[in-house]
């Protein structure tokens, strides 16, 4: 009789928790960043969002830097329908024009960055378009800042002082033709082998990020971060559109709206986010350089004329003519 009664309560414990299953299953992932890092802790808190505004119906399992792969690799699994969703720095391998999104020298300051990147933007449709070619949904920036040039040892603010210097760059499309343009010698180097590669001496730092990351993954190796602000970095709020097309028209609007508030929350705290992130380093005793305004005006001028031809062959002059229009 007791056996009976437990096996009762087991199977109706079983069928209880069937009853409460999500009927749908989505992955979100970033490639870069571990969950305590701001774009863990923001697809961790997107992946929530969207759990609970679908009164359960969905459940979404979070993975972070690392755990499904390499940068390149996790995004293959991505564009493949392996992954639903992505806080991503994307690769170009698939379509040049991605590179778009962080074209060097577009806008110069946050307000710039902010006309040309929120929901009716005018840069935003125009990455809509080259994301979709590749089978993803935009959904939006998400905003980090300024970039810049960190290394050991020495630094430079010139195009002929960064000559004897080489530096780290991401995978994709312009960034080491930007670099080099900046006078820099580049090495292409996953993030996941960025640290080894400093340590090693196989590059004297890193380019193209934040002071955050740069503080906070190598900070016991680098000295200097040259704020060349040659970049706004940000990363895109993405949606496998395949994956994204078969949920239904409900739960695709709380997923674009949830993606929206994510942006706007990462908008409205990025600024302050890069400026504690600057004071931080600097306490702990890396040094922070900011460009004069001709040191600045050199380098700006070398990469739109050595790099802005090569992404108008890749993402075609229409395209060009109006990122023409819109830089200052």
């Amino acid at each position: 009789m007791k056996r009976t009664i437990l096996t009762s309560i087991a199977a109706l414990a079983v069928s209880s928790a069937t009853a409460f299953a999500a009927d749908i299953e989505l992955k979100v992932t970033t490639d870069s960043g571990f969950s305590d890092s701001p774009s863990g802790i923001a697809i961790a808190n997107w992946a929530k969002a969207i759990e609970e505004g679908s009164d359960g119906e969905i459940e979404v399992q979070v993975f972070y830097q690392d755990e499904l792969g390499t940068q390149l690799e996790v995004f293959d699994l991505f564009v493949a329908g392996e992954v639903d969703l992505m806080l991503a720095w994307p690769s170009t391998t698939y379509d040049k024009r991605i590179g778009v999104v962080t074209t060097p020298f577009m806008v110069s300051s946050w307000e710039e960055a902010t006309e040309a990147l929120r929901p009716d933007g005018w840069a935003n449709s125009i990455i809509n378009d080259v994301f979709a070619g590749i089978g993803l949904k935009y959904l939006g920036a998400w905003p980090e800042g300024f970039a810049g040039v960190a290394t050991r040892g020495k630094y430079a603010t010139t195009i002929d002082g960064a000559s004897d210097i080489k530096v780290r760059t991401a995978p994709y499309f312009p960034n080491p033709e930007s670099l080099q343009a900046m006078g820099y010698q580049t090495e292409v180097i996953e993030w996941g082998e960025t640290y080894t590669s400093i340590q090693t001496g196989l590059v004297d730092g890193d380019s193209g990020n934040v002071i955050y990351w740069d503080y906070e993954y190598f900070g016991d190796l680098l000295d200097y971060f040259v704020h060349t602000k040659h970049k706004f970095g940000t990363g895109s709020i993405l949606a496998n559109l395949n994956n994204f097309e078969e949920l239904s028209e409900e739960h695709q609007a709380l997923i674009v709206e949830t993606a929206e508030t994510m942006m706007e929350e990462q908008f409205a705290s990025a600024r302050a986010e890069d400026q504690r992130n600057i004071e931080r380093a600097v306490a702990d005793g890396m040094e922070y350089i900011e460009l004069t305004e001709e040191e600045s005006a050199a380098l700006k001028e070398a990469v739109r004329t050595q790099v802005w031809p090569l992404i108008e062959e890749s993402v075609g002059s229409e395209i060009m003519e109006q990122i023409r229009a819109h830089a200052k």
